[in-house]
């Protein structure tokens, strides 16, 4: 679990399947008490480390893409509030 705030940040848990589950990728894995659990694959290690996130070592908490998405969402918020 790498997830910062969840509480069990740092522990590790037998790795069962992953898959696409309630519209998110997900990762299945057994608790230390053997209970089939999920959470989104984005709160492990299961994939390599973002490129990105690498060369910013911390620096840059926004990716470029992350941003353009973010601008392009408020002005189609921008134009529905408008009407038009």
């Amino acid at each position: 679990m790498t997830h910062p705030f969840h509480p069990w940040s740092g522990r590790e848990f037998a790795f069962v399947d992953r898959r696409r589950t309630w519209d998110e990728d997900r990762v299945a894995f057994q608790d230390e008490d053997g209970q089939l659990a999920s959470l989104p694959a984005a709160w492990t290690d299961i994939d390599p480390v973002d490129p990105f996130v690498t060369m910013a070592a911390g620096r840059c908490p926004f990716r470029v893409e992350d941003l353009l998405a973010v601008a392009g969402l408020i002005d189609a918020l921008r134009v529905r509030a408008s009407g038009e």
